[in-house]
């Protein structure tokens, strides 16, 4: 037996549809720099997102199904792109900033991208690479920048403001099946060459309405959501479709990333809710605790990514800033928990220790562990495995290529077509994940397994540490020990003793790291994750000052 109920399809043009209608008055405002941010209106974005449609159909023979690249900031131009380029059929490719060169023009290639739009002031990262990027015809350059970089190169180049005017503000989108292909997004290639994932319009839909829903994110009309998290780092965490469905003005920093002009914006700005990782907010922290702004308005921090530090998030609470956790990946859209507290525990001493998980899963996520032998194991709070995830926003391929090849990795997918995150952690009775590490971190020691994310936020809570990155090295005696690289405060001067003094009142004794290595960084990945390859790299070739006590 059949429903009675309408089968409507599940698109982003739906989305943008009621954004630019219902919420017609909502702002993208985008910090210019100048004291003069640039503000548009939904409605605005919708009647600039059909101009921009037109212009790639009928100026650049862009069809359906063909990639469509961005290589920009956080601004209102790329939110346009967010809704032109898979409204009118075509696919999204949003292209990671910080990547090497090298896997930046594999990307492009592979991905077949035949149109890129990017940022003026990205011209210089990009212009030397084109002759790498033979599938790429056309140039749309947006925003101020030097052009003289683009004299001479292959693909024609065009003005993005010269190519939309003029065009009708208005556009006939055609119908589209929800599954097709709305946005792409490559894995950042930590080993082997980077994945793509393709998101359906089906799945940018659902993953929207679990952004919005309560115990997620929880955003309504009245709120301003400061942007940090960047566009190119999947789908800005969904929050550009997800703020078009609930009337949720967004506030784009474009490429005012440091701490001194975030901390200007919200102040000027009185943005409500901000999303970004770690990094960014233990810079804001550092600026905000040398020349303290007002920054009340800032009520609700999601920090996601990596693992968030207790000492900063107990911070960010004295500022009046509530830390919400959350995981996710590329290949989960990325919403996959989120850490709001059982109503149980609200108010009592589980509160803080609730809010350090990553959080629980909702509906749209089935979740199970896996042992070393593939067992599944319980939910538990104490059986540690490999989490497996599945559901209507999460992949269950990797895209192949123009050819059509799906790519479906054992390492990456079980043989019943579960996600194998990588992300070794236990899951409490009521659906609660804490991680422990990445599978490629967690330190084999003498057959027992040490956390390096629980020594780095042990260190981190230290006050003369402003970061720390465990590592696996090789031991003779113990197969593997924890090597602690650290990043002093600014005129600290504490020793390696005192620190691991410290830790030893925080973990167990045989967790104590004996290797100390003072770095004045820790290695960032293109999303601002510790990059511990690199680490690793560096201690294998003797170039890291070990200490061993």
């Amino acid at each position: 037996m059949l429903s009675t109920m309408q089968d409507v399809p599940l698109t982003v043009t739906r989305i943008l549809h009621h954004g630019t209608t219902v919420h017609g008055d909502a702002q993208v405002v985008t910090w210019t720099g100048d004291g003069a941010p640039q503000r548009r209106s939904f409605r605005d974005i919708g009647a600039r997102t059909a101009q921009l449609a037109h212009a790639l159909r009928e100026d650049l023979g862009v069809q359906e199904d063909e990639r469509v690249a961005t290589f920009m900031w956080n601004n209102a131009e790329h939110v346009e792109a967010y809704f032109a380029v898979p409204c009118m059929g075509a696919v999204l490719h949003t292209l990671n900033l910080r990547l090497p060169a090298d896997q930046l023009t594999w990307i492009v290639g592979h991905a077949a991208d035949r149109v890129v739009l990017i940022n003026g002031s990205l011209l210089g990262l990009i212009a030397p690479l084109l002759d790498r990027m033979p599938t790429v015809e056309h140039l749309v350059v947006s925003g101020p920048g030097d052009r003289s970089l683009l004299e001479g190169v292959r693909p024609r180049v065009h003005e993005y403001e010269d190519l939309i005017a003029g065009k009708p503000t208005g556009y006939d989108w055609p119908d589209l099946d929800e599954r097709r292909a709305a946005a792409m997004c490559y894995t950042s290639g930590t080993t082997g060459e980077p994945k793509g994932v393709v998101y359906s319009h089906r799945s940018i839909y659902l993953h929207s309405m679990q952004v919005n829903m309560a115990q997620s994110m929880g955003l309504t009309d009245a709120d301003l959501s400061l942007v940090v998290v960047p566009q190119f780092h999947v789908n800005a965490w969904g929050l550009p479709h997800a703020t078009f469905m609930t009337g949720v003005g967004m506030l784009m920093p474009d490429r005012f990333l440091q701490p001194a002009p975030l901390a200007e914006m919200i102040e000027s700005e009185r943005p409500t809710h901000a999303a970004a990782v770690p990094t960014i907010w233990q810079g804001l922290l550092a600026e905000l605790t040398a020349k303290p702004r007002d920054v009340s308005s800032l009520t609700q921090v999601t920090i996601g990514g990596a693992a968030c530090p207790p000492s900063l998030m107990e911070a960010f609470d004295t500022l009046g800033m509530r830390v919400c956790h959350a995981w996710g990946m590329t290949e989960t859209s990325p919403l996959g928990t989120v850490a709001r507290p059982p109503a149980h525990a609200i108010g009592t001493d589980e509160e803080f220790a609730y809010r350090l998980t990553q959080g629980r899963f909702p509906a749209g996520v089935e979740a199970r562990l896996a042992g070393p032998d593939g067992a599944h194991l319980p939910w538990d709070g104490k059986s540690a495995g490999e989490l497996e995830v599945r559901g209507p926003w999460i992949a269950g391929s990797y895209f192949g290529g123009v050819d059509g090849e799906v790519l479906k990795p054992e390492d990456k997918f079980s043989p019943d077509s579960w996600l194998r995150t990588g992300d070794v952690g236990v899951i409490s009775a009521d659906g609660f994940l804490t991680l422990t590490d990445r599978a490629k971190d967690v330190i084999k020691s003498g057959g027992e397994w040490i956390s390096s994310v629980e020594l780095e936020n042990a260190l981190m809570s230290h006050p003369d540490v402003a970061e720390a990155a465990v590592v696996a090295v090789p031991d003779d005696k113990w197969g593997e020990r924890p090597l602690a690289t650290v990043v002093l405060k600014e005129d600290a001067t504490v020793d390696y003793a005192v620190l691991r003094d410290f830790l030893a009142t925080r973990v167990a004794k045989w967790q104590l790291p004996e290797r100390w290595a003072l770095v004045p960084a820790v290695p960032k990945t293109s999303v601002g994750k510790f990059d511990k390859k690199v680490l690793r790299r560096q201690y294998a070739a003797g170039e890291l000052d070990v200490t061993q006590l």
